[in-house]
């Protein structure tokens, strides 16, 4: 399966904000540079992520973005359900419109059904265990968060 840009840009978001301590509050610019992704889709991604309850936007002079309590708990199958793009995952389409099978064929229910599994399998997994686990142990907090300059 492969997951939409906008989801992917938003669960790296989620883990770099999971991995940053508290005390620090990057900025959406500063976030854009550390996940390597325009400011304009970390903008829009931060907007849906706050709708969600999963991050808080904090205005002024030394605001920034923070994981919310809901974010360290989320995920990411929660999060995929909503970021994802819910279209059918075969078109059944032709070059002259509809499939003729479109009314007797079962793949489209079957592919649908896959991707809900695969969703599934990714219930058991929460965004924060993952910004901390690599194959050599625990992320390390400086090499996630590290200020662009």
């Amino acid at each position: 399966m492969r997951i939409n840009s906008f989801a992917d840009v938003s669960l790296r978001l989620l883990m770099v904000l999971s991995s940053t301590p508290e005390t620090e509050l990057p900025t959406t610019r500063e976030l854009a540079e550390m996940v390597g992704t325009p400011y304009n889709h970390v903008s829009k991604a931060v907007l849906k992520l706050r709708q969600m309850g999963l991050v808080e936007a904090i205005r002024g002079r030394s605001g920034g973005v923070r994981i919310s309590a809901a974010g360290k708990d989320a995920t990411v199958g929660r999060v995929l359900r909503v970021l994802d793009d819910h279209n059918d995952v075969a078109a059944c389409q032709t070059d002259t419109g509809e499939c003729p099978l479109v009314h007797e064929c079962g793949l489209r229910g079957a592919l649908n059904h896959a991707r809900e599994s695969f969703y599934s399998s990714l219930d058991n997994v929460s965004i924060y265990s993952l910004a901390r686990k690599t194959p050599d142990g625990p992320v390390p907090v400086m090499l996630t968060t590290s200020r662009p300059g």
